[in-house]
């Protein structure tokens, strides 16, 4: 049984790389640009039909939000053409898709948890390009399930947690906004889930039930509650002031609430999920290791 992970240098992709001797019976096969271009449709053609993949597991992403929205061609071609290449050849195989997308499909401005049923409206180029890329696996590929996720971090890559540890260090003082609520999403937790659904429907094929589904971790918070959670568990003596999200003017609009609701893929699944504090203590024990 093969897995095919794309975006395999990203911060997920490494996730799921740390779990491949965890799944001994099955065969990784990690591909990021420099192996497979997936924007190219004749390159996936020839290595879907070489390789034959199973699972396809796209990480990969144009995730430059601010960027995107002066480089809306390239967001494009990698977040919805990359996605419709890969549902299209992996439908002509008989492979399984799994799509990760992002909070930013929701303009933001609800008050509880938004459920896979809720009205999309993304608000720039990366939310718009990543929409499009669900919808064209969903055409795509019947056997396709899209995860959408929110505020990615883990050992790997850069992100939030390292960054603000990175300043924590350097400063006395820091500014983070309080007016955009979420959860953060360990990538460990994420691809523990991901590879939980792909391991149930290789017990039953029914059991993959296409569509789409929400995973961060639980809880609540914002962004300058992160913050206050990283420097406190690591020690850190950096105070953390709250301010508003126009002190931060940025190219493009972040949703100012995108907490998901996991119930679906909780239910379908079985999927379990930590809370966003403990998890994030996780990290940053593997980060000091």
């Amino acid at each position: 049984m093969k897995i095919l992970v794309t975006g395999a240098y990203g911060q997920l992709g490494s996730e799921i790389k740390e779990f491949e001797s965890q799944f001994s019976n099955y065969q990784f096969l990690f591909t990021d640009v420099d192996i497979l271009d997936i924007t190219n449709e004749i390159a996936v053609e020839s290595f879907f039909e070489k390789h034959r993949p199973n699972y396809i597991i796209n990480c990969a992403a144009y995730t430059a939000v601010d960027k995107a929205e002066t480089d809306a061609e390239m967001a494009e071609k990698i977040n919805s053409l990359a996605p419709k290449i890969l549902a299209k050849y992996s439908n002509k195989i008989g492979a399984k898709l799994i799509q990760i997308s992002t909070d930013y499909v929701f303009a933001g401005d609800e008050n509880q948890p938004y459920s896979e049923s809720d009205e999309v409206n993304p608000q720039g180029v990366y939310g718009k390009t990543k929409l499009q890329g669900e919808l064209n696996c969903l055409k795509e590929n019947a056997d396709t399930v899209v995860i959408r996720t929110s505020w990615l971090y883990s050992a790997f890559g850069n992100n939030f947690v390292k960054t603000m540890l990175r300043l924590g260090k350097d400063r006395d003082s820091l500014n983070v906004v309080f007016d955009q609520i979420g959860t953060p999403t360990y990538g460990f937790d994420l691809a523990r889930a991901i590879l939980s659904i792909i391991e149930i429907s290789e017990h039953d094929s029914t059991k993959f039930v296409s569509g789409i589904y929400h995973y961060s971790n639980e809880g609540v918070a914002s962004w300058f509650d992160f913050a206050k959670a990283i420097f406190e568990i690591e020690n850190i003596k950096c105070i953390v002031y709250p301010v508003l999200s126009d002190q931060f003017p940025t190219p493009a609009k972040r949703p100012h609430f995108s907490v998901l609701n996991k119930s679906k893929i909780k239910d379908t699944f079985g999927v379990k999920v930590p809370y966003w504090r403990d998890s994030l203590k996780s990290c940053l024990n593997k980060l000091e290791k």
